[in-house]
């Protein structure tokens, strides 16, 4: 059992480092692929041509696009993820500034959306007759539809009117809701699917034919068996924390791996955007290393089957 939990492990993290070299790898041939680069500001500037010349030749823009991948990837087995054109500092490090930040969002967001959605998909997957579980039912179908940039744009519009949510740049409670309300009600309809599901498995019907209390069949044995399914796609959120951070910092103007993206992106920085790109993919493999670990801990199947 211990070699196939190894085995189970190992082909894991192996399918996590081939994710965050191909994606990051991708971006920087994307980026490289696209009109201008780090020197297009400065020859739209007027700036000597000399000058621009050795810039070219210390990023490397003056070797061919091959190399330049080659480089790069092997720069990322080495954890280098080279120099920022705009701010003259190595990638790793602003990412690493930017991504505890976006790490800090993050957390609170899934807590909070973990905390919300859960417990209220088993209730309104347990009784969907209620008042209640129609009620949510209706809320969560709208935010699931609100995008996490116009749940920002209300949420601020809702502070300016009545002050109950503070704007500072430093204040997490705002890009939080933000961010974690959406993802609230995607875990809320899973969990309500499933648990509506698992309510009319044989186990189930034959543990209430015992005559096992209803609360106890619902939420020990009904939320326990209903949970696997929604550990499936637990990695999957965890990994769209960071899109729908970038438009969230952006307007609540939280200091993040997504507002550093927006301005890599703007300059030009390449090797900024890949970066960022490269920290992404790196929070959807952990995301996605989680939520097999849970599985498999829910599910000993998993690892049979895996």
């Amino acid at each position: 059992m211990n070699s196939r939990v190894a085995a189970f492990a190992l082909r894991r993290v192996v399918a996590a480092l081939v994710l965050v070299v191909s994606v990051s790898t991708a971006a920087f041939v994307l980026a490289r692929m696209a009109p201008g680069d780090e020197t297009t500001a400065d020859e739209a500037a007027g700036l000597d041509r000399q000058l621009i010349a050795r810039k070219r030749e210390r990023l490397g823009l003056d070797r061919p696009l091959v190399v330049q991948v080659t480089e790069y990837s092997l720069g990322i087995l080495r954890f280098d993820l080279g120099q920022s054109a705009k701010y003259e500092r190595p990638v790793a490090t602003l990412v690493a500034e930017r991504g505890a930040n976006t790490a800090r969002l993050a957390f609170a967001a899934l807590l909070l959306s973990t905390l919300l959605g859960l417990p209220v998909g088993v209730y309104t997957g347990a009784y969907p007759r209620r008042w209640g579980a129609r009620l949510t039912t209706v809320i969560s179908s709208a935010v699931l539809a609100c995008p996490p940039l116009v749940a920002a744009l209300g949420l601020l519009f809702l502070a300016v009117s009545t002050g109950w949510v503070a704007l500072a740049p430093d204040r997490l409670l705002a890009p939080a809701l933000a961010l974690g309300l959406p993802i609230a009600a995607v875990l809320e309809r899973l969990q309500s699917q499933a648990t509506r599901e698992a309510m009319s498995a044989p186990d189930l019907l034959a543990a209430a034919a015992r005559g096992i209390p209803p609360a106890r069949l619902v939420w020990v044995h009904a939320a326990r068996q209903s949970l696997r399914p929604v550990l499936g796609v637990y990695g999957i959120v965890i990994g769209s924390l960071f899109s729908g951070s970038i438009a969230v910092e952006f307007v609540t103007g939280w200091p993040g791996l997504g507002r550093l993206l927006f301005d890599a992106v703007q300059s030009g920085d390449v090797r900024l955007v890949s970066g960022c790109v490269f920290a992404g993919g790196v929070c959807l493999a952990v995301g996605n290393l989680l939520a097999d670990g849970l599985r498999a801990l829910a599910d000993p199947r998993v690892r049979e089957l895996a």
